[in-house]
């Protein structure tokens, strides 16, 4: 298969994993993967731009996609949401090479850093009972920043290890 096929397809079947998972999480558990502490367990498959660029716009798809069909959506939800995964993504790529001890400690924050500045900013704009004060962005940011952070450094991680330990990444990827 050629490089740039491998590359759409791959961006295709994970935009398509995020999507079904956060509607199956959400069907399974209703409003968890919406709530101001929102634990998307699809999240955990950001760990993926570790491995292969594709991740990068098959994750901001699938986010996309699954704001754009999932009634409960905030309205700035679709855009502010998926530009928050397409930065958190492509900064998890670049940072892909830093780890300590063998784990990418700082690029599993990046979701936790550009969903708690985006989301964060977007929580307090629509459901801020008197506006926009730093002290509800903060609590907003704070709120999403402890939902990312506990996907990505537990099921993210765990996927990170199983992905890293053996051929498979580079059966999958290359």
């Amino acid at each position: 298969m050629r490089k740039k096929t491998r590359l759409i397809t791959h961006a295709a079947v994970i935009g398509a994993m995020y999507f079904a998972l956060t509607h199956l999480q959400n069907l399974l558990l209703p409003g968890s993967a919406s709530w101001s502490i929102q634990c998307r367990a699809s999240e955990a498959l950001c760990v993926l731009a570790f491995f292969t660029p594709a991740a990068i716009p098959g994750l901001t798809i699938g986010c996309l996609l699954f704001n754009l069909s999932f009634a409960g959506a905030l309205p700035l939800d679709f855009l502010v949401g998926s530009l928050a995964t397409l930065l958190a993504c492509a900064a998890m790529y670049l940072t892909r090479k830093l780890r300590v001890f063998g784990c990418p400690v700082l690029g599993l924050a990046m979701p936790a850093l550009w969903n708690a500045l985006l989301v964060g900013w977007e929580l307090t704009v629509y459901l801020g009972d008197t506006g926009f004060t730093m002290a509800a962005f903060w609590i907003n940011a704070l709120y999403v920043a402890a939902g990312e952070a506990i996907v990505l450094y537990t099921l993210g991680l765990a996927l990170y290890r199983a992905l890293s330990r053996g051929r498979l990444a580079s059966e999958l990827f290359s």
